[in-house]
């Protein structure tokens, strides 16, 4: 039984065929569908310059999701460090937590958030990849902004995103709850996790290790149909892998027509056996395993599929089989 909180990261894929302010749009009733589900938080990811993904601040969603609910934490998934002025992040998220107490999380990661090295530059003023030293001290400084400098009341809940065992350190030493990407680089998360929980020191923020974990998660009620749901997320991937990184998010008819290597659909089936897509029970399995496997004190679900309706049927129809599983 999966007796842990579920929440969700927001993407916000911009569908072909639609505008980014359609995918705008679908912010808030996406934030109020998964309210209304039970979900315990939704983060909101900074990326740029991509067809495939809307350009939208994460705070600026967060304040819009905010302002359209009543009770789910909401926050970044995260925002970037590199692209922004450390202060600048403090007042942001401060002024959020401020405005809606208890409800805000800072998650910070170290990404460019963009595969154009202009954009990531222009982001940046000119300057260049951020070195281990540069990421860890802004950091260590938002920290200390959100406590010194803003001091506007109840606080954002920070945690780190991480990826690699660099990024676990960061967080261990600094006593952060960290974000594991297991939707974006699977095959290292027991060894994020064992870097974390080994170096670990007790902290204002955070006295024990704390575990969130994010996996895609895409539930329907047949195995075909979550296939189908998954196959734009595929061509995506697929591109990825032969270094194509500007691909628009095609509609699930056009991702079924798409033809794939077979060295692409073996390493999309293997990168699918370590995520969470199938029908309830194949899905809730999954997830069980998974957080058996990392000890995850949360799971964090990312379903970028192509229609609004049936995203939210996805995270509903996982935590109607997950509640019927812990029925009496």
């Amino acid at each position: 039984m999966l007796d842990i909180p579920l929440s969700a990261l927001e993407v916000a894929m911009v569908q072909t065929g639609t505008r980014a302010v359609d995918t705008l749009r679908d912010t808030a009733a996406f934030a109020q569908g998964v309210e209304r589900l039970g979900y315990h938080r939704i983060w909101y990811a900074e990326h740029h310059h991509s067809p495939a993904i809307g350009a939208f601040p994460p705070v600026v969603l967060t304040a819009h999701a905010a302002a359209s609910t009543s009770a789910i934490r909401l926050g970044s998934g995260g925002v970037l460090a590199p692209n922004h002025a450390p202060i600048t992040l403090a007042e942001q998220f401060g002024t959020l937590a401020a405005l809606h107490p208890d409800r805000i999380d800072l998650g910070i990661g170290r990404g460019p958030g963009t595969f154009d090295e202009t954009i990531a530059r222009a982001l940046r003023r000119g300057a260049g990849p951020t070195t281990d030293a540069e990421y860890e001290g802004d950091v260590a400084a938002i920290l200390s902004f959100l406590v010194d400098e803003v001091a506007l009341g109840p606080l954002p809940e920070p945690w780190l995103l991480a990826s690699s065992t660099a990024g676990a350190a960061l967080a261990a030493g600094l006593g952060l709850p960290i974000a594991v990407a297991h939707h974006i680089r699977p095959d290292n998360t027991q060894a994020v996790l064992e870097r974390y929980r080994a170096a670990f020191a007790p902290s204002r923020w955070c006295e024990r290790p704390r575990v969130l974990v994010c996996v895609e998660t895409v539930c329907a009620e047949t195995e075909e149909e979550a296939a189908w749901r998954i196959g734009p997320m595929d061509v995506i991937k697929a591109g990825l892998l032969k270094g194509l990184s500007e691909i628009p998010f095609p509609t699930p008819a056009d991702a079924a027509a798409h033809h794939f290597t077979a060295q692409e659909r073996k390493a999309l089936a293997g990168f699918r056996a370590q995520q969470a897509v199938g029908t309830p029970e194949t899905v809730m399995h999954r997830l069980t395993q998974l957080a058996g496997e990392t000890g995850a004190d949360e799971l964090m679900l990312t379903t970028p599929v192509y229609d609004l309706g049936d995203r939210i049927r996805s995270y509903e129809l996982i935590k109607k089989h997950s509640e019927a599983m812990a029925a009496p």
